[in-house]
């Protein structure tokens, strides 16, 4: 006896039907606020990314129906949505939590302790790289390197900051995530769910309250270069080379000597201009040596 590819599970290579449509009133409800996307660009193409949020926010995840509902917009075809889509790690390809917790695993964060948060979710959890918790809440991945070094190792709720985390604290985030207790990011806008968080990107206002109010910015380590360019004093002190150079007279001050470098020392005196090789006469840089020479 003999089975057919059908019943083997074996593709035949046959193309997907065309996706459904969504329902008449979703539609209606998503051209309205399409349109108001669309406006806001000269070539109507480059909304393309917002309204990808904007059918994100619908669905979770961005379907073969949202893909076929922003190619009918946009007057593209389906595959030059679906490449964009593909593209960026941002849109989801299928259904995900409620609340999308990324951990960064790039090098700072990583040896800061991101691989041993990201390690100790993946057991508590019982989930993979990009898996979702049973109950539909959580969803877990390793993210690149989100700008916050400063405050590593850091962890991501749905694009909003969770700074300094260890183990502990990352798994009592997620249980309180899966319990519905409320949890406030480290600095920024209040959490709010994945879906909300896709149509705030896709470029609607945040109405909730004292959500526009929220602020948080970068930490003073980021910041301490602004600070020097606007002419501002850094508090930290100028730190010398071991074997001297042209403050060196200074060590003769009592160690405790607080010290407020000017606006026009540099926080650190490795990082002042020095004279190269190449620009001191006395020290000519010379031709380039080859290899072995």
């Amino acid at each position: 006896m003999t089975t057919s590819s059908s019943e083997r599970g074996v593709s035949l290579g046959m193309p997907e039907l065309p996706a459904p449509d969504y329902p008449d009133d979703v539609r209606a409800r998503l051209e309205t606020d399409a349109r108001e996307i669309v406006a806001r660009y000269p070539d109507s193409r480059s909304a393309l990314l917002p309204l990808l949020h904007l059918v994100q926010s619908e669905e979770g995840h961005v379907t073969r129906t949202g893909m076929a509902f922003c190619a009918d917009v946009l007057g593209l075809t389906t595959a030059e949505v679906t490449a964009v889509a593909t593209f960026y790690t941002m849109y989801r390809r299928r259904p995900s939590g409620d609340y999308q917790v990324g951990v960064c695993t790039n090098t700072l964060c990583a040896v800061m302790g991101g691989d041993a948060i990201f390690e100790t979710l993946q057991e508590h959890l019982g989930v993979g790289n990009g898996g979702t918790t049973d109950d539909g809440k959580v969803t877990l991945e390793h993210i690149e390197c989100n700008a916050a070094c400063d405050f590593a190792p850091v962890v991501m709720v749905n694009w909003e900051f969770f700074d300094n985390q260890t183990p502990a604290s990352a798994r009592r985030l997620v249980d309180d995530l899966r319990a519905g207790r409320t949890v406030s990011p480290t600095r920024g806008a209040p959490l709010c769910t994945f879906k909300e968080t896709a149509r705030i990107l896709a470029g609607f206002p945040d109405e909730r309250e004292g959500a526009l109010e929220a602020g948080g910015s970068a930490g003073p380590a980021s910041l301490t270069g602004l600070r020097l360019a606007k002419g501002e004093a850094g508090p930290a002190r100028v730190v010398h080379p071991r074997d001297g150079g042209p403050h060196a007279e200074q060590h003769d001050e009592p160690q405790d000597a607080a010290h407020r470098p000017s606006p026009a020392e540099h926080a650190s005196s490795h990082d002042a201009p020095r004279e190269t090789a190449a620009s001191d006469p006395s020290h000519p840089a010379g031709p380039a040596a080859e290899e072995g020479e």
